[in-house]
């Protein structure tokens, strides 16, 4: 449970990560360091469970953020948003998942709109897991800066990114090797392990799995992920290469109006040569039919 008191001294520098931003190579701790087993998060929550080890290498999930497009009916700021990494063979994948999200999104993210609430210099100096419960220990950097917004955000996105695991219920934050109960000068009080429900305010209405950001897909496309929207109708359009609607459907996901469902579906279009294009995840409103909540995907249609 998180709650904000008067600005306080924080207890600890946040711990830094694996060296300066992708200086870090991907590989097990150094000999003598805790071991690390991967975790699980409540079956409501959104989640998606890191593929097996394959010739390529292992893919994992990594949280950032990003705006959500259209109407709002109130004024919402960045929400959480799912990408995936694929890293060399490793025993130590929640230390290599916490790597890649200090290495912060890609350059083709960043066009799509995608941003971390993590200070740039932020490092990982350790992490550990031991029954359920994870202990990431940051540099000084990762309190540094924001108001109360950015500080749950970047909050949030240590914990889902690491209870991806089945191992991992749970997370507990280290700032320069010492534990943090008070975070930043914003003064969030982190009350034990933190999990994803204590952070699902920084869910977007509307979470888009797959497609990734930049993926060449071919005719019909899945389209899937969570969602918690009006009458659990979750609205889905495809655009060409000069933005006009070739495709435009939608399906219900598990739950909705108040609670989180899944939603997927196969979705068709019919391009003559392969191009840029959007696909397009929203809610349509009540009112008037226009997008809310809107997640928009750059990909490569396929012809």
């Amino acid at each position: 449970m998180k709650r904000l008191i008067a600005p306080i001294l924080v207890l600890g520098l946040l711990a830094a990560a694996c060296g300066a931003r992708g200086a870090q190579p991907v590989g097990p701790p150094p000999t003598g360091s805790p071991s690390e087993s991967p975790s699980t998060s409540p079956s409501s929550e959104p989640t998606v469970k890191p593929t097996e080890p394959t010739g390529q290498g292992v893919t994992l999930e990594v949280w950032f953020a990003f705006m959500p497009g259209g109407s709002q009916p109130i004024s919402v700021g960045p929400s959480l948003f799912a990408t995936h990494r694929t890293v060399p063979h490793t025993l130590s994948v929640g230390r290599a998942a916490i790597i890649q999200l200090l290495r912060g999104p890609s350059a083709e993210e960043r066009i799509a709109g995608i941003s971390t609430g993590i200070p740039n210099g932020t490092e990982l100096l350790g992490l550990s897991i031991d029954n359920g419960t994870a202990t990431v220990d940051l540099s000084g950097e990762y309190a540094s800066g924001g108001g109360s917004a950015t500080m749950f955000m970047r909050l949030a996105q240590v914990v889902y990114t690491l209870t991806q695991f089945p191992t991992v219920h749970g997370v507990l934050f280290e700032l320069d090797g010492k534990p943090v109960t008070t975070f930043s000068s914003e003064g969030i009080v982190l009350e034990g392990a933190q999990t994803r429900k204590d952070y699902r305010d920084q869910l977007s209405a509307i979470l888009v799995e797959t497609p990734g950001i930049g993926e060449r897909v071919s005719s019909p496309v899945t389209v899937s992920g969570t969602a918690d929207v009006f009458e659990a109708v979750v609205s889905i359009r495809i655009l060409d290469e000069n933005g006009k609607v070739i495709t435009a459907t939608f399906t219900t996901a598990t739950c909705g109006t108040g609670c989180r469902g899944t939603f997927e579906k196969a979705v068709g279009y019919s391009v003559d040569h392969a191009q840029p294009g959007t696909i397009e995840v929203f809610e349509a409103s009540a009112k008037d039919g226009s997008p809310m909540f809107t997640v928009t995907i750059p990909v490569t249609l396929k012809a």
